[in-house]
């Protein structure tokens, strides 16, 4: 018996890619089938939603792809500098930033509309792998929590005033990502009160940073809906409560793709209030289907951050999962009336060029780190 070479072969996790196409996929169905009313009133085509998203998609693929060949060691290099540009860009958001329904979340370049918020989460993911790759043995103490804020707060602080859920979104990241690795649960239990507190109390907490001129005006209307809908259903309430009608009116299965009706009713039915689109176009089974696929994307994440070469691999991973996971909750969350409006979308499902593309790339950098892992196989012969 003679032993031969140990060959050694890449890990690829072709269930996630599928499932990532799959997400996909259905997101484009559904941006059509919730838009396509709107869009041939207002642009006279009844495929201008689909047809901007289906171009984000494709580049978001081809973008996935590159970034998974590269070594993820090597984007990490090059985590503050992306980091330093998304902070500029979100300054230049205030001096020359494209405008819509009265909010400044964009940069206009030529026909694309680039939204800097999306940046400066993957940066943070970046950076946060890196720093936690190098205190990893300090991780609770003052000091380390203290670089992390330095990172965390002028992001929060340049996106809040126009995209309080981006804000919401990137404080959370590196709570989730420190978390992962954290050996004090008593200071992440504490957090988790203090949020169900604001949540509880988020009115007067609202009015009193408002004075202050922290929290807009018009996010404090949201809030004060989303405690009274029925106080104002013509108006302000109108969004909240054709979303719980939609949903209410799915019933099991569903009216049928394309059959629903509170898209006609419903502004923007294409973005942040698609899911009550799904539930009452596919039911709670449709909901509950695709829910359970956004669960799988994210338990092939969790096998992906175990197998990773090392912790900054692992660390990107988890902040990938913790960018979707918390995204996820939050918009069904305000769908189904359990936290105010913040104008999250569904991902990959939801219209939005940039979020879609940004959410590819992470992906592609989950592809990278299952491609440093390593599968021996030993050929013997005889």
């Amino acid at each position: 018996m003679q032993e031969g070479k140990v060959k050694k072969r890449y890990y690829h996790d072709y269930s996630l890619l599928l499932t990532v196409i799959i997400l996909v996929v259905f997101g484009l169905i559904m941006i059509y089938s919730a838009s396509s009313f709107s869009a041939q009133l207002e642009f006279k085509d009844s495929a201008y939603y689909i047809k901007r998203q289906a171009f984000f998609a494709v580049l978001g693929f081809v973008a996935m792809f590159f970034v998974s060949r590269f070594d993820y060691h090597l984007v990490l290099k090059f985590s503050n500098y992306i980091y330093a540009v998304s902070v500029i860009m979100l300054i230049l958001v205030y001096i020359i930033g494209s405008e819509r329904n009265g909010k400044k979340r964009w940069l206009k370049f030529g026909a694309i509309n680039i939204q800097p918020a999306e940046i400066a989460k993957l940066a943070l993911i970046l950076c946060m792998s890196v720093l936690i790759y190098k205190f990893y043995k300090h991780i609770d103490s003052k000091r380390v929590m203290l670089k992390i804020s330095y990172y965390v707060f002028p992001l929060v602080a340049l996106i809040a005033p126009n995209n309080m859920s981006s804000a919401i979104i990137v404080a959370l990241i590196p709570i989730f990502m420190h978390f992962g690795v954290s050996r004090n649960i008593r200071f992440h239990i504490l957090l988790g009160i203090l949020g169900v507190v604001v949540v509880w109390q988020a009115l007067p907490i609202a009015t009193f940073l408002n004075k202050l001129h922290i929290v807009q005006n018009y996010q404090l209307q949201r809030i004060i809906v989303w405690k009274n809908p029925e106080a104002d259903p013509a108006v302000h309430g109108f969004q909240v409560l054709q979303g719980l009608y939609a949903i209410g009116a799915g019933g099991f299965f569903g009216r049928g793709m394309g059959a629903g009706m509170q898209k006609f009713l419903l502004p923007e039915s294409q973005n942040d209030m698609i899911f009550s689109i799904i539930c009452e176009e596919l039911g709670l089974f449709g909901a509950v289907t695709i829910i359970l696929v956004f669960i799988f994307l994210l338990y092939r994440c969790m096998v992906i951050a175990s197998l990773a070469r090392d912790m900054m691999g692992t660390m990107i991973v988890v902040g990938v999962m913790g960018h979707i996971a918390i995204q996820l909750i939050l918009n069904i969350s305000v769908v189904t009336g359990l936290i105010p409006n913040t104008g999250i979308g569904l991902p990959f499902i939801s219209y939005g060029g940039t979020s879609l593309l940004f959410l590819m790339i992470e992906i592609g950098l989950v592809f990278s780190v299952a491609r440093s892992i390593t599968i021996d196989k030993t050929n013997r012969e005889a």
